[in-house]
């Protein structure tokens, strides 16, 4: 017993379990504990930067090969886009089956438009323009005072490609650059050991501002997101990791420190860094790893693109409004598009749904203060599904590309017996 007590995932699960009933119980405290949550999240993302940058460089430094580079970016981005539109139409299919709305019949006069302002002057500078110029960092430095992830991709992927060029005149930076790394990941090995701690705050959190009582008007969409998000994983993304030779099964075991932790802090960020470690541990190319997991968490959300579909339709039928073939497939289009334009902006699910409900004109976007209550127990699904997607993607391309090393030291852990 002591020694299940000694393993991260266990400490997790038993302080999310903790968080959700003092939050149940005393909901004034619960939600005082805030800040616990937020503090490891901020300690978590202060590393982001620095990690994705030195593994990168490093990666790309010691390839030598920038063919390689653009090949694993151009697979990536592939592989992205195909199956993303899968799971905007899975989303789109699941709320048409089952219309969690029906039967609300909301109106104009009870929705607060001024709820969603926030979100609505947000998705408002969501143009094509803006995000492309949204990825280059107003200054080298500032990519990494931002946080944002693409900037610090950009700068990084900018870096290593020069320090390729430079050969053997770079040899010393690009060693000190891979110590670096590894300095920064035993950074996070340390700050991860008050993950349970943070999960327990933000769960309890989570309980006590919002209440288990505020899911029974809204446990249809809850149910429905959820039992989407699970099947995509158990069917979708099951399907793709075998084909590639992978156990899916044992994939979710390898990484099951991360997911209670995304779940906790319902944030998949919290285990960026995790992942990249496990990745290269599984066997995966260090440059493969540095770049398809950062561009991942920007243009890879599954269970984020899951959630915009039936959030649309929830909304348009809670409403009361029609949308025939043509409507959803115009809705669609435009998820195409914006479901990658919020990479990297806070609050970007929100902020997405807000920017195609104004896109199509069709469905009120004051409509979106309908989910507002829910959105937060919503969280924990899209995290884990993005999280999860970006763990199969990462495989799968290195397996494509040829970076994926089956004699690693942990490959056995995820391959297929």
């Amino acid at each position: 017993m002591k020694r299940a007590f000694s393993h991260l995932y266990v400490q997790v699960l038993l302080a999310i379990v903790a968080g959700v009933l003092l939050g149940h119980f005393n909901p004034g405290l619960g939600a005082a504990l805030k800040p616990l949550g937020d503090a490891f999240i901020k300690l978590i993302k202060m590393l982001i930067g620095p990690i994705i940058f030195t593994t990168v460089v490093s990666g790309i430094g010691g390839m030598g090969n920038l063919r390689q580079v653009g090949r694993v970016g151009l697979k990536a981005l592939i592989y992205f886009e195909v199956v993303t539109t899968l799971a905007l139409g899975i989303g789109l299919v699941v709320a048409n089956v089952f219309a969690p709305g029906a039967g609300v019949h909301a109106t104009a006069a009870s929705l607060n438009a001024s709820e969603v302002a926030q979100y609505t002057k947000a998705a408002a500078q969501l143009g094509f323009v803006d995000t492309v110029l949204h990825i280059i960092p107003a200054t080298f430095m500032g990519a990494f005072v931002d946080g944002d992830i693409l900037q610090v991709l950009l700068v990084a992927l900018l870096f290593g490609s020069a320090l390729a060029h430079l050969g053997e005149k770079g040899r010393a930076i690009h060693g000190l650059l891979h110590e670096g790394a590894n300095i920064f990941f035993l950074m996070v090995n340390i700050v991860s050991r008050a993950a349970p701690v943070a999960a327990f705050g933000a769960m309890a959190f989570t309980v006590g501002k919002y209440g288990l009582g505020s899911l029974k008007s809204l446990a249809g969409l809850m149910g429905c997101v959820y039992l989407t998000c699970g099947l995509f994983i158990a069917v979708v993304l099951g399907l793709i990791a075998r084909f590639s030779g992978f156990s899916l099964w044992k994939i979710l075991k390898f990484i099951r420190d991360e997911i209670l932790i995304v779940i906790g802090t319902s944030s998949s960020e919290t285990a960026l860094p995790g992942l990249m470690t496990k990745m290269e541990r599984a066997g995966c190319r260090e440059s493969v790893v540095g770049i398809v997991v950062p561009a991942g968490y920007s243009f890879n959300l599954d269970g984020t693109c899951i959630y915009l579909t039936m959030a649309a339709l929830f909304i348009a039928q809670a409403t009361d409004t029609p949308l025939d073939l043509g409507h959803q497939l115009a809705l669609l289009g435009v998820l195409l598009l914006t479901s990658k334009g919020a990479a990297g902006v806070t609050g970007s699910g929100f902020i997405t749904l807000a920017a195609t409900l104004a896109a199509t004109g069709t469905v009120p976007v004051a409509g979106m203060a309908l989910i507002l209550g829910v959105d937060r127990f919503m969280s924990e699904a899209r995290a884990v599904t993005n999280f999860i997607g970006n763990t199969v993607a990462t495989l799968v391309i290195a397996k494509w590309d040829g970076s994926y090393d089956e004699s690693g030291p942990e490959a056995f852990q995820v391959r297929r017996s």
